[in-house]
């Protein structure tokens, strides 16, 4: 499989989405629980069944584009491809010292965004440090390592001793990017509502907020025509609230209600497919 990535990735970008564009539909034409669980989480959301069509084609985008996003050479990178709306809010944050949290959802491309960032502003405020809970699936550890190991990207276990290394970044004044609507563990996160249904909510970014103090800044990296892409930053309005006499489910709402509002502006990218109402996982 490794050899296969490989190979993909000297192909180029835009012909790797467009076969990408077919794929999405092929997996959606043959599997019902896919077309199910998409179809269901747009009818809950209230969105058009129109949304259907785009987000089709962009989930299989999404993952043509992944050989050429993992396993290119270290050495190209991803600046050329880039547009940039709102980075001066990044660097505002990071000039104030108050470290920053990317919240990022499952919107657009979120691996290329990761790497633009890292690449742009690592020179001059060091790492990225995002949390990394290597794969279950042995045949992609080589894959994911490889494009975790790319210059001005550190990564942070999943434990404990992941989360103090993230709050000595922040209190440090550097940054780290998080995906707010991934399911957590049991124990992670609680309930509070999302796209018309409660879904399982982490309680990791407001905590992270409350005790670091950091700016928590919307992004999302657009996909274009071509093989090029917009990567935008916003700052959460109003900032979540946080603090001792703040429930978690207020903290985890105002968040759900704010990447919300980003996915509803731009719903063709969204992956629908993604089980977010599933229920959590025992971690071990």
């Amino acid at each position: 499989m490794s050899f296969l990535f490989r190979v993909l990735a000297r192909l180029p970008l835009r012909f790797m989405q467009a076969v990408g564009a077919v794929l999405g539909w092929l997996v959606w034409l043959l599997s019902p629980r896919y077309r199910r669980q998409m179809r269901d989480n747009l009818l809950a959301a209230g969105l058009p069944l129109s949304v259907e069509r785009e987000a089709i084609a962009s989930a299989g985008r999404m993952v043509a584009e992944l050989p050429w996003l993992w396993m290119r050479p270290h050495h190209q990178g991803v600046l050329e491809r880039m547009a940039w709306d709102g980075a001066e809010h990044f660097e505002a944050g990071m000039r104030a010292g108050r470290g920053v949290i990317i919240t990022s959802p499952h919107l657009g491309c979120w691996e290329m965004g990761a790497q633009a960032i890292a690449e742009r502003f690592g020179p001059q405020y060091g790492p990225l440090v995002a949390m990394f809970r290597p794969p279950r699936k042995s045949w992609l550890v080589p894959l994911v390592t490889h494009s975790r190991g790319r210059a001005w990207l550190d990564t942070a276990p999943t434990s404990m001793a992941g989360i103090r290394l993230l709050v000595r970044t922040l209190r440090a004044g550097g940054y780290t990017a998080l995906l707010p609507d991934q399911v957590p563990p049991d124990g992670q996160g609680v309930w509070a509502p999302w796209m018309g249904r409660d879904a399982y909510t982490m309680t990791l970014l407001p905590r992270l907020v409350q005790q670091t103090g950091a700016l928590v800044l919307l992004t999302w990296c657009e996909r274009g025509a071509n093989g090029r892409f917009t990567l935008h930053m916003s700052p959460i309005d109003p900032p979540l609230p946080t603090g001792p006499s703040v429930p978690l489910e207020a903290s985890a709402t105002a968040m759900n209600q704010a990447v919300e509002a980003m996915v509803r502006a731009h719903p063709g990218q969204y992956l629908w497919g993604y089980a977010r109402h599933k229920r959590p996982r025992q971690d071990d």
